[in-house]
């Protein structure tokens, strides 16, 4: 059960970070910090709109969140949810090294006299 909805998380995740519009939001909020959605329409060339409805994507894939400072809604990058994503390419880097290894041992035994 807490695999499967890891599983999700993560398509949640790609799906959300697959456009590049979402992903250069998420690179300037790591950049800039918390933003507010006018700062972060102001970088693209596209309606406020347009811009707010990839935040709101974002926002439900986890990877930002929206908080109010007085009269203003911030826009802010959870980082932590990017850690479905390092665990993910971590289990598959494994995967291939037990793979690489394993050839270049057949490897080795073939050309040891």
């Amino acid at each position: 059960m807490v695999e499967q909805e890891s599983q999700h998380r993560l398509t949640d995740i790609f799906k959300a970070a697959g456009d590049p519009t979402r992903r250069s939001i998420l690179t300037l909020l790591a950049q800039q910090g918390p933003l507010r959605v006018t700062d972060i329409a102001a970088h693209f060339d596209m309606s406020l709109n347009s811009v707010s409805k990839h935040i709101k994507v974002l926002e439900g894939a986890g990877l930002v969140t929206r908080r109010t400072e007085w009269r203003e809604h911030l826009i802010e990058l959870r980082v932590e949810e990017l850690a479905h994503v390092d665990l993910w390419f971590r289990d598959l880097r494994s995967i291939w090294a037990l793979r690489l290894e394993a050839l270049d041992h057949l490897l080795t035994q073939e050309t040891d006299p």
